[in-house]
């Protein structure tokens, strides 16, 4: 995620008074702001995989099992990933349920938990465990706090498109033409 977009949308500046926009600049507005939102929601569930991915190291130690082999692991993904396919988000449905691939890179998520720091699991100590754990839970929850910041300015958009058609500010035939 371009961090510095991100911070751009959620400006206090960038937003302004969606009375005073052109119905064009709040759909605009809008489509950029669920394009971001997109992309989070993404990066969401990219480290919420990893958590959990994490978290079942952590109960197979608790459990005082041993190391699975490469293998076994794959093989287990489907299991550790399932559980959790439903968010505990708003039960939106974005128009857009990818981001572009150059979006889709995740490079703060990689500093944290990335292919290499997954494929070492096992050799971790409990400490570093414990800790990777933390750093992806925190991750995850500022994506989670970022989403519900852009789902508050999409609210505030389309609350003003919808505004304007119910007092015949705009019509429907402008979308029409």
């Amino acid at each position: 995620m371009d961090q510095a977009r991100l911070q751009h949308v959620l400006a206090p500046e960038w937003m302004g008074d969606p009375s005073a926009l052109s119905m064009e600049e709040l759909r605009a507005r809008r489509a950029e702001l669920q394009e971001v939102e997109v992309t989070l929601s993404y990066q969401r569930r990219m480290a919420q995989g990893r958590l959990d991915i994490v978290a079942a190291e952590r109960h197979r130690r608790d459990q005082g099992d041993a190391a699975p082999a490469p293998e076994a692991v794959v093989a287990h993904l489907t299991g550790i990933l399932a559980p959790n396919t439903r968010g505990q988000g708003n039960g939106r449905l974005s128009q857009l349920l990818a981001p572009e691939p150059t979006e889709a890179e995740t490079p703060e998520l990689d500093a944290i938990a990335g292919a290499n720091v997954l494929a070492s699991l096992p050799t971790l100590s409990d400490e570093d465990l414990d800790r990777l754990i933390e750093d992806l839970a925190e991750f995850e929850a500022g994506c989670s706090r970022s989403r519900r910041a852009l789902h508050d300015r999409i609210d505030s958009l389309q609350g003003e498109v919808v505004r304007r058609y119910r007092t015949g500010e705009a019509s429907v035939e402008t979308l029409l033409r």
